[in-house]
Parts: C-alpha cells; structure tokens; sequence
C-alpha cells in the first residue's frame, strides 16, 4: 500500500457500485466523473489491487467485494455525525435514499416528499423505485437507507406502519362487472386475467386459494403501467391494490374483491445496521403525523373498506 484509504475514496466505490458507471457516480456526489475516476484509482492503488471492473455496468472484483460493506459503513458513518451535528443545531441534513414499489412512488410518496421538503428543507431524499422482492434486499445490502416494505413481518424498533393496502379488480368501466360494490374473484373468470409479476401475485394467489377458484393467468406484464395500458385496450381485467388509483386512466375502475386479501405497508430502515439520524428523524415526523391507526394509506387512497373506486 502506497497510502491511506480516505473517506471520498470510499464514497467514490460506493456511488460507483451503485450506480454501475462512473458518470452516474459523478452525477450522484455533484463531483466531476475525472474526480471519481482518481478517487477510485488513488483506493485501487492503496489497496494494491482493482476494486472495480470497468465495462457497462462497472462491478466490483471480489477484493471490492470485500471491500465494499465497510465501505459503506464508512460513508454511512460519516453521514451520521454530520446529520446528529445537524440535529442539535436543529435540523435534518444530508441525503436519505428511499426505496419503495411502483404504486408508493405513485400514491403514498409525492405526499411524504412535500412534508419533507417543507419540514427540513436542508435534507435531500433520492426515490428509488423497485418491486416488492427486491426491496428487502437492497436496504439490508446498503444500496438505501429506508425502504417501503410490504408484508415484512415484525419490524424494528423505529419503523412505522403505513397502513393495510386492499386489493382490488381492476375493469374498464364499460365492463358488465364494474357497478358492483365487490367481485367476487370466480366472477372473473370469463375474462383473460392479467397478472403483474412486478409484486402482488401472492396476495392474488391468495384471494383465489380462499375463494376455492383455479387461478390461470392469460398474461404475465412485468410494468404495471403496460398492464395497465392493457386492460384499458380492453385485452382483459387484473387485480391490484388500491393504490393503484392514481395510476388509472378515466374510463378504468378499482372494486374491491372477495374474498377480500391485503398487503401491508411499512417505512423502515435496515435491521442489520444502525440508522442514520437523518433517517431516524424522517421516520418519527411519519409516526406523528400518521396518529393511531396509521392511516397514511387510507388518506393517500381515500377510500374506506367496501367502497369502490373509480366507479
């Protein structure tokens, strides 16, 4: 080793890794690509070995690999004492990343970020957007710091409740169905199912095990605005969550199904690795301002249980 690793070395890896290439990276540190291109360089030469491979996207070797956990516990680090420095001035800094599906990003999120930028107008939060499986994955691997889960199960001390999101049929509103209060799922059969494979099929899979009724998929839509799209055109009706509303176009509507299934939603941190204050402090205004019973995602969606949506 020729010198020591320093923190903008570490962070150089990090935004690289993340964003598989080193304009992205640039782009994400507000630092020129030939600044993240020496940072990296001047860490690959301190550790005697590549810590990235170059190409489209760039990856780490198996040494950045090793390299890249404490890489981030480093930079998180350093993020969390200037955002405790922040707080007992009296305000949030610093960058929070926030990963969630596609119908948070929709419904939930826009509403979150205005609270945010008004409350701590110093604090950055970057949206990334993902399907349910892949959420888990990426906050406890570093890649965000908080994350939207659904159905996670027992939640750590700090995390907060969104809410229950029902699911619901999605019909143009021309379809002989569209007027009733509820559907039951065996009364769509006559039509192709469309099913996103983005995230909610086991709630589906569900609804149909309950109901006793064959669930058989016409089409598989990885994008749930093609699916969407799809059902709009008239090719078939799906089953979504409620959500989902503000992502319809005008002659598309949302009733409730029978027998009636859920996903729950939940803002938290990872369980693997402390939480920034900048994430700590986020989570808490969502906790007040949410109340008993949580009900950001029965305000986000207006609706009650049993009510249908669009019709």
């Amino acid at each position: 080793m020729t010198s020591d690793v320093n923190l903008a070395q570490l962070r150089a890896l990090v935004a690289v890794a993340d964003t598989g290439g080193f304009g992205a990276a640039a782009d994400e540190l507000g630092i020129s690509q030939s600044a993240v291109s020496h940072a990296v360089a001047a860490l690959e030469r301190s550790l005697g070995a590549p810590v990235l491979r170059r190409g489209s996207p760039c990856r780490p070797t198996p040494l950045g690999e090793q390299v890249l956990p404490h890489a981030r516990t480093a930079v998180a680090s350093a993020l969390a004492v200037r955002a405790i420095a922040a707080r007992h001035s009296g305000g949030l800094t610093g960058t929070v990343r926030l990963a969630a599906p596609t119908t948070v990003c929709q419904a939930l999120l826009p509403g979150l970020l205005k609270d945010w930028r008004a409350a701590h107008p110093q604090l950055t939060v970057r949206v990334f957007e993902g399907e349910d499986e892949e959420l888990a994955a990426w906050l406890e691997a570093g890649t965000v710091d908080a994350a939207v889960l659904v159905d996670a199960g027992p939640l750590p001390p700090g995390a907060v409740a969104l809410g229950a999101d029902s699911m619901h049929a999605l019909l143009r509103r021309d379809h002989p169905l569209a007027g009733q209060p509820t559907i039951h799922v065996a009364e769509l059969e006559d039509d192709d199912f469309l099913l996103s494979e983005g995230g909610c099929e086991r709630q589906i899979r569900e609804a149909y095990r309950r109901a006793g009724t064959r669930f058989t998929p016409r089409h598989r839509i990885r994008d749930l605005n093609t699916l969407i799209g799809m059902v709009h055109a008239g090719v078939g009706v799906s089953v979504m969550p409620a959500l989902a509303l503000t992502m319809l176009p005008a002659d598309c509507v949302l009733v409730p199904i029978r027998p009636a299934v859920h996903r729950t939603l939940s803002l938290t941190g990872p369980t693997g690795r402390p939480w920034s204050p900048a994430v700590s402090g986020l989570l808490a205004g969502v906790a007040a301002g949410a109340g008993v019973g949580t009900g950001v995602v029965a305000r986000a969606t207006g609706t009650g249980a049993g009510t249908v949506v669009g019709a």
